[in-house]
């Protein structure tokens, strides 16, 4: 019995030593900001509103208010506990318009082989709207 109980305490000293990683713990694949490719990238062209290059690349993870001409994306992987990976985005603005990028990917006039996806430029129309919401809301009401 005191054999069964030595061994046990020496598996138990053994598995809290940070030298020795129990083959059978799972590590969880980590994924933060805003996930983006080279070929959404490739869709952005110079003279795209904020609108659009929102609805193609996403809402940007970082947006200062001081600085509303500059759009930042970041995204940082760690699958099953390897090292990290993080990838930057920017996007310029003048106005309302794209004037320039920069970052760890650029727009390419190469295709992206990417099978799970087709590479389509979406154009998205301005929205005209003739009321505001309140004035739309009153009208209901009558003057």
């Amino acid at each position: 019995m005191r054999k069964h109980l030595v061994l046990i305490a020496c598996l138990a000293n053994l598995s809290c030593s940070n030298d020795f990683q129990m083959p059978f713990i799972y590590r969880v694949d980590i994924y933060q900001g805003n996930i983006f490719s080279q070929s959404m990238v490739n869709q952005l062209k110079p003279g795209m509103t904020k609108r659009q290059v929102a609805f193609t690349m996403g809402t940007p993870l970082l947006e200062d208010a001081l600085h509303s001409d500059r759009w930042d994306y970041i995204y940082s992987s760690e699958p099953g506990g390897e090292d990290r990976v993080q990838k930057k985005f920017t996007a310029r603005f003048k106005g309302d318009e794209l004037i320039g990028v920069e970052g760890d990917l650029r727009p390419t006039n190469t295709p992206v082989n990417d099978p799970s996806k087709k590479d389509v430029t979406v154009m998205v129309p301005k929205i005209e709207r003739d009321k505001t919401v309140w004035e739309a809301i009153t009208g209901l009401f009558g003057n």
